[in-house]
């Protein structure tokens, strides 16, 4: 099968080999981050950071993913995000920028600002998004999930098999973005690990990421200190990016995806080292490392 093609606004991107995304959590609740990047200047400087470690893709989120509390206002989760997004897209104009939010009017006002993708992790339960990102040229993320935003599902007997039962329903909602003028070349498959699935179908969906390839279409991989590698090494959420690197390299053996972490140079290099390893990436015949990386620089306490 031929590498995905992807559209985004006045770019062309074959996906051949791993994009790396980025994560910026605008907002005072998130399970990994709680809080750690509070103001909108911590949260600019972090989403700077990230696209100068070598993130193809930030994405910026208003409203956590935590289940079992209230959704954001939609003004409030606007305020959080479009602000970041027009500074992101003035400061690294080169970055492509994507909105972590599947509410109308926050993902208008973000592609107005400069957002180039949709992260809807709602499964496209509100068709006037993919309208949105349709008029604007933009890209849109179609993420699994057997719940609405925020309501929890652990529940071993939720399928019948997780591969076939989140590959049907990627049939029926990739021809309905496309019937809303999405075109099919603007659409990012996410298979949604750990949101409505416990750690068992969220390693099951991972080890059989093959069979969502005949989609033709980028695979969206949300793995950063997910529970999942929680489950597999009974550590908290910040102690989980040796895990989360782990899990980034199985992606990247295959290409074709787009992988979404907190620690954006772990997963640069990882990408670069699986691909190098695996013929996708190559070394100069004649490559000689330079002294100054060949070896630690002496101590000087």
């Amino acid at each position: 099968m031929p590498d995905p093609v992807l559209r985004i606004r006045d770019r062309t991107i074959t996906v051949g080999g791993t994009l790396v995304m980025g994560v910026v959590n605008a907002n005072p609740d998130s399970f990994s981050d709680a809080g750690r990047f509070a103001t909108f200047d911590r949260q600019l400087a972090h989403a700077e950071h990230l696209a100068d470690s070598g993130a193809d893709i930030v994405d910026i989120g208003g409203q956590s993913a935590i289940t079992g509390r209230p959704e954001e206002r939609d003004v409030d989760e606007a305020e959080r995000v479009v602000p970041l997004v027009h500074a992101l897209r003035a400061s690294r104009p080169d970055v492509l920028i994507s909105v972590d939010s599947y509410k109308p009017v926050v993902v208008e006002q973000a592609l107005a600002a400069g957002a180039g993708i949709v992260n809807d992790v709602s499964g496209l339960r509100d068709p006037r998004v993919a309208q949105l990102c349709a008029d604007a040229g933009a890209a849109l993320v179609i993420m699994h999930t057997l719940r609405p935003p925020k309501v929890d599902l652990q529940d071993p007997d939720a399928y019948d098999d997780v591969v076939a039962d989140v590959a049907r329903f990627f049939e029926r909602t990739l021809a309905r973005a496309q019937q809303l003028g999405v075109p099919r070349e603007a659409l990012i498959v996410d298979p949604g690990p750990d949101f409505t699935k416990t750690p068992y179908q969220t390693v099951d969906l991972l080890r059989r990421l093959d069979e969502f390839r005949r989609f033709g279409r980028p695979l969206l991989l949300a793995l950063s200190r997910k529970d999942f590698l929680g489950a597999i090494t009974g550590k908290a959420p910040r102690a989980r990016d040796a895990a989360t690197i782990a899990a980034v390299a199985h992606v990247a053996a295959a290409g074709g995806s787009i992988v979404r972490v907190h620690d954006v140079a772990a997963a640069v290099d990882a990408v670069a080292t699986v691909e190098t390893l695996t013929g996708r990436r190559d070394i100069a015949v004649d490559h000689r490392l330079p002294d100054d990386i060949r070896h630690e620089p002496p101590a000087t306490d």
